[in-house]
């Protein structure tokens, strides 16, 4: 199926301009198919040419202006358009099929109790699963939508509802002007609780079977909403402008969530069934004010093309973050972005498949699709701070406002953008805008400094680095920090220019002081950029780091110790020993959540399985001694058990605590809980099938089908694994969820001898596998299988063989070179390690 080229829709959208859609939906006509028709009315340049899209089952019928088309036109997706008049009407009439990928009409039959949703995910290119458009972000225009469901189910969508004429038929009012691709719809029995704010209303949806869920953490939702909303209208002078404000929490879904103007949709997963972390409860917070930015940072103004996503993601990326932590109870979001988010963007940049946080050019909507990533998310956001750092917040908002009130309801690029940020500021952002947004890689902030006999610095320097393969040196106001056991907080802020300074930023402000405790380079975490202590500081990190108050800082020293690991510049049983020494004194639950989950990356690809044994209890043991001091029943608790259960191989503690025998006092062993002691069993050989079926059997919602083929994936068993393994390459009738679930489970450290022979398989039968599945579902599934615990020169060799094909579909290219390079590193680690032991 072809995607729409950049050049396609410039084209397109000089020669035509769309005025309306009006859309029909039949959802009544049984479970794989449902019916639709839609008139677009639109101008043209007459005589001209055109297309429009449609994938349809099959399609019924095509009338443009007073003329029937015959269907057999209709080429693949594109059903051409020729002999335009100035004035045109086109109406499409299909038949069009549900899917279970999360993508198009989304058909999902609840588990719990047999009901069926149905949501509409028109991102990226997925509309024309719906319906017959010009799919693509610049061709805007109203929708009006009118919905036949059955008279049980409830139907919601982007507009207000204008009328119920009858049972089951549901009408609603024209959209103001809307990207295609926001274009949603959901209809099923929802459930649904109602507010209204400032004049706004409120709503939120979830499936019946999670009702209790939803009631019990309503109050905190629209909590948030409502903060959200008071602080956007502060930061930007125009209002909230779609209407209604309706977030509806979908099952299976691929994204976090999406913008969709007047009903915002959302993974059910933030409907929360078990006990969770306070961090768990930040990134709902973070989710729904991430998508509240779109508002206006993709919906009221909508980037061009998708070269300038960045204008969408960045930016609610950046604000979703802020407003977080400036107007809700979740004040540390910074930290959490600091540690979490900034190490999945640092992680990206430094791939072989990095990208400009703004390029210069993406040839097709299928490229577009592989940018979703951590640099026009995480990167992206992370500029934008270090740029309010450097012009200053008021000229900043400034400039968004001015921006706003240019481009209302319309599209804008890059420039549009400078040219309202420059003039807001006063400054000329051409150069920067150069070296941050169109330039990719990540600087290196390297700590230098030189001690006299006294103990006191002589210089101390911030040495800025670039990658050979991208030379380039970036502006940066950081601030510096010195911490001691002796003294208060030394910050301050200091600007690197390489321009003046070629790269090495003396701090003058240190020279003469003692030379204790540590520096900490871009402390405040206002650049992105890599650091790296200077060695005295690296020393003193398991003495400093436990008695930190400021846990942003704490953050950042993980982090890099962390990145060093990853880098081999340090070895990974450093951060082990760490571990150790420190975590049991964190009392920041994000800090610990991620330290476990990114060291744990570490441990069980950078080690050998002897040592990752050892590195595993002391984990285990780290998490054992917070646990022990974790309050009762708080976030710390949790967090610390899940890690326990995670590190350890203790056998006998895990069947106690999933019988409820030595559980912590607080600590609550409900369905996730049980579901994740379960699946370390399975891993270890200590639970097999019969485990799982009865526990599926006690758990019968979507989360327990789930959480069971993770487990039967698990198995160490070679039946379950040609099972689990038949289901990720062939299976196209389970949801994305399931096949995802199971290839995230396949393989394990503790089973390589197991898995040994589909190391070579993944690599024979993934071509094929990607192009059953569409784009997204498929890119994720190549992920998740990849054998990334098979570190070796054998896997290199076979990723090698496999990218030397010319019949791999842009995504699964894109995972295997990285994942790839993440296999390089991992084996230079290990032989570092090998060769310091010989």
């Amino acid at each position: 199926m072809p995607s729409l080229t950049r050049a396609e829709a410039t084209a397109r959208g000089a020669s035509i301009t769309v005025e309306s859609y009006q859309v029909d939906l039949d959802l009544t006509g049984g479970a794989e198919r449902f019916r639709s028709t839609v008139t677009i009315r639109f101008r043209a340049t007459p005589g001209a040419e055109t297309f429009a899209e449609v994938k349809p089952l099959r399609l019924l019928g095509v009338r443009l202006n007073d003329q029937d088309l015959d269907p057999a036109l209709l080429d693949d997706n594109r059903l051409p358009l020729t002999g335009l008049a100035a004035t045109n009407t086109l109406t499409v009439s299909a038949e069009m099929a549900y899917s279970n990928t999360g993508e198009g009409m989304h058909r999902f039959v609840d588990p719990a109790d047999g009901e069926t949703y149905l949501y509409a995910m028109s991102f990226l290119d997925d509309v024309q699963r719906i319906f017959a458009a010009f799919d693509q972000p610049d061709l805007k225009a109203p929708v009006t939508l009118s919905v036949t469901a059955p008279p049980e189910w409830t139907v919601a969508a982007n507009g207000q509802v204008a009328d119920r004429p009858a049972p089951g038929r549901w009408e609603f009012a024209p959209t103001a002007p809307l990207a295609t691709y926001f274009v949603t719809l959901i209809a099923g029995p929802w459930h649904v609780r109602q507010d209204e704010h400032d004049g706004i209303p409120l709503a939120v949806y979830c499936r019946k079977s999670l009702a209790p869920h939803l009631d019990a953490d309503a109050d905190e939702i629209f909590t948030v909403t409502r903060q959200c909303l008071d602080r956007f209208h502060r930061l930007f002078a125009e209002r909230y402008p779609f209407g209604k404000y309706d977030q509806a929490f979908v099952p299976e879904f691929n994204a976090g969530a999406m913008e969709n103007p007047g009903l915002v949709t959302l993974r059910d997963d933030y409907i929360f069934r078990s006990a969770v972390t306070d961090s768990q409860r930040e990134l709902r917070a973070t989710t729904i004010a991430h998508e509240m930015a779109h508002m206006w940072f993709g919906d009221l103004v909508t980037m061009r093309w998708w070269d300038d996503l960045w204008l969408n993601e960045s930016f609610a990326e950046y604000l979703g973050t802020r407003v977080t932590a400036e107007a809700t109870r979740f004040t540390q979001a910074w930290t959490t972005f600091a540690m979490r988010r900034k190490a999945w963007g640092y992680a990206a940049d430094q791939r072989p498949s990095t990208h400009p946080v703004a390029p210069e050019e993406v040839a097709d909507a299928a490229q577009a699709l592989l940018n979703f990533d951590g640099i026009s998310y995480a990167k992206g956001a992370s500029v934008l701070r270090q740029l309010v750092a450097w012009v200053g917040d008021e000229p900043f908002l400034a400039g968004l406002n001015a921006h706003f009130a240019k481009h209302r309801f319309g599209n804008a690029t890059l420039t549009d953008l400078l040219e309202s940020l420059s003039a807001a500021s006063g400054r000329d952002l051409a150069d920067w805008a150069e070296r941050w947004l169109r330039r990719p890689q990540v600087n290196t902030l390297r700590m230098e400094t030189a001690v006299d006999a006294d103990g006191r610095w002589t210089e101390a320097a911030v040495v800025q680095t670039a990658p050979e393969a991208h030379p380039v040196l970036r502006p940066h106001r950081i601030g510096v920090a010195r911490h001691a056991s002796d003294a208060p907080v030394h910050h301050f802020e200091v600007d690197l220019d390489p321009a003046a300074d070629g790269g090495r930023t003396v701090l003058a402000e240190l020279v003469g002081q003692p030379a204790t405790g540590l520096l900490l380079p871009n402390a405040g975490d206002l650049t992105f950029a890599k650091i790296r202590l200077d060695p005295a500081s690296a020393d003193a990190v398991p003495m400093v780091l436990p008695g930190l108050a400021d846990p942003l800082a704490r953050a950042l020293l993980w982090g890099e110790a962390l990145d060093a690991a990853t880098d081999g510049e340090r070895p990974v049983t450093s951060v082990v020993a760490l571990i150790a020494a420190a975590l049991p004194a964190e009392t920041e639950v994000i800090i610990a959540e991620d330290v476990l989950s990114l060291s744990r990356n570490l441990v069980d690809r950078y080690l050998d399985p002897l040592t990752r044994d050892a590195a595993l209890l002391r984990i285990a043991g780290a998490c054992a001694t917070l646990l022990a001091g974790a309050p009762a029943g708080g976030s710390l608790q949790l967090a610390a058990a899940r890690g326990l259960i995670g590190a350890t191989t203790d056998t006998g503690l895990l069947t106690g605590w999933l019988s409820g025998a030595g559980v912590p006092e607080g600590l609550a062993v409900d369905a996730d809980l049980r579901w994740a002691l379960l699946h370390r069993l399975v891993v270890l050989g200590a639970a097999g099938e019969p485990e799982i079926a009865a526990e599926a059997a006690t758990d019968r919602s979507a989360t327990g089908a789930e959480r069971a083929a993770s487990c039967r994936a698990a198995l160490p068993d070679a039946d379950a694994k040609r099972a689990a393994w038949e289901i990720v390459i062939h299976n196209t009738e389970l949801s994305n969820r399931l096949v995802e679930a199971t290839a995230e489970s396949f393989w394990q450290p503790e089973q390589a001898e197991l898995t040994a022979g589909y190391v070579e398989r993944y690599f024979a039968d993934m071509p094929a596998a990607a192009r059953l599945r569409t784009p997204w579902t498929a890119d994720r599934v190549a992920a998740l299988a990849f054998p990334r615990f098979a570190v070796g020169q054998t896997t290199r060799e076979l990723a090698a063989a496999l990218l030397a094909r010319d019949d791999l579909t842009p995504g699964l290219r894109r995972r295997v070179v990285d994942l790839d390079d993440d296999l390089r590193r991992a084996l230079v680690a290990r032989t570092a390690v090998a060769a310091a032991g010989a």
